[in-house]
């Protein structure tokens, strides 16, 4: 394992959103742009960031210094996501070409495979149990979603009339996963549960929709397109779709995750073009903000202690629920 590390900037700021602090994670020595793209309830980060060689490589934080994962032999590598146990899941470029799943467990990389005939594949999310979901090439030259279970990998297949893409980007640890398929028209959010894909739909009016996370209480949350042809944030709970709006005067949203609480991060449009991590709670979308030289910013992860990671401008942010004393 290729390990260095970088102890976070200091700088503590006021979100947008009164309740949080926003801090940067910084990057690996030598980079100079880093995003954050999963958290679990111990607090530890994990994203990529550039290096020296100006490769990108996968992360993971944890108090306070940033710890290069490595990859695969080959050049780059991108962390998406991680567990309680601390296992982490993503991808990477190989020794010998492609990109192959990857699992980062006990400080050792493991390459995941592929379907049969493959030579691509991405893991995007892990639950507890250690179950691994994502997406891989097949020997017809399309993706289909896969689950890696007991080192297994199962090809997941496709909504019905979906032909050369599918892709699983949530599962929760009941083994319920969520994702993306094409189909003979539009592509459509699915929920994969008991060896059954259902199309999840979309919006009043609109044609197309996508999945990112799930809860343990079957909550789903991704983005669908409206009948305007914008795509907004979006929760399913018990097969009925909501709209989770936008922030003021923006026209776009999209959700990335979702905690046990039933709280939802993503991004969304602003009324000044730029684009901002939020946080839906109570009914009520937040904007979290951003850092203060920063314009644009996304949220892509929360843990159920309500901290949120995702990157603001150039670098990897955290945000933290502010204490009552700092009120």
């Amino acid at each position: 394992m290729l390990v260095t590390a970088l102890l976070a900037l200091a700088a503590v700021q006021p979100a947008i959103g009164q309740g949080y602090t926003i801090t940067d994670l910084g990057t690996l020595p030598g980079g100079q742009f880093s995003s954050a793209n999963g958290i679990n309830d111990r607090g530890q980060v994990v994203g990529y960031s550039s290096t020296t060689s100006g490769a990108n490589h996968a992360f993971l934080f944890e108090k306070g210094v940033m710890t290069d994962l490595g990859t695969l032999g080959g050049t780059y590598s991108t962390a998406l996501a991680i567990n309680r146990h601390g296992q982490v899941v993503g991808y990477s470029a190989t020794s010998i070409g492609g990109v192959h799943a990857f699992l980062f467990a006990n400080g050792v990389m493991s390459d995941l495979g592929t379907l049969p005939g493959g030579s691509f594949s991405y893991a995007t999310a892990i639950n507890d149990r250690g179950d691994v979901v994502g997406y891989s090439n097949t020997s017809t030259g399309a993706y289909h979603a896969f689950l890696l279970k007991n080192g297994v990998m199962t090809d997941l297949g496709t909504l019905p009339g979906g032909v050369y893409f599918s892709g699983a980007y949530g599962i929760n640890n009941s083994g319920k996963i969520v994702g993306v398929s094409n189909t003979s028209t539009y592509d459509s959010a699915f929920l994969f549960d008991d060896g059954v894909m259902t199309n999840l739909g979309t919006l009043a009016g609109g044609q197309a929709s996508n999945a990112n996370a799930i809860n343990d209480h079957g909550r789903i949350v991704g983005a669908a397109y409206d009948m305007s042809g914008n795509h907004h944030a979006v929760l399913w709970k018990n097969g009925v779709i909501t709209d989770l709006g936008t922030l003021p005067g923006g026209l776009y949203s999209i959700a990335y995750a979702i905690n046990q609480q039933g709280h939802v991060v993503g991004t969304a449009g602003t009324a000044g073009g730029n684009y901002h991590g939020f946080l839906f709670e109570d009914g009520v979308m937040i904007d979290l903000g951003t850092l203060p030289t920063d314009q644009y910013g996304t949220a892509t992860g929360i843990n159920d202690r309500g901290q949120v990671v995702g990157s603001s401008g150039l670098h990897a942010v955290l945000w933290n629920r502010r204490e009552p004393n700092e009120e």
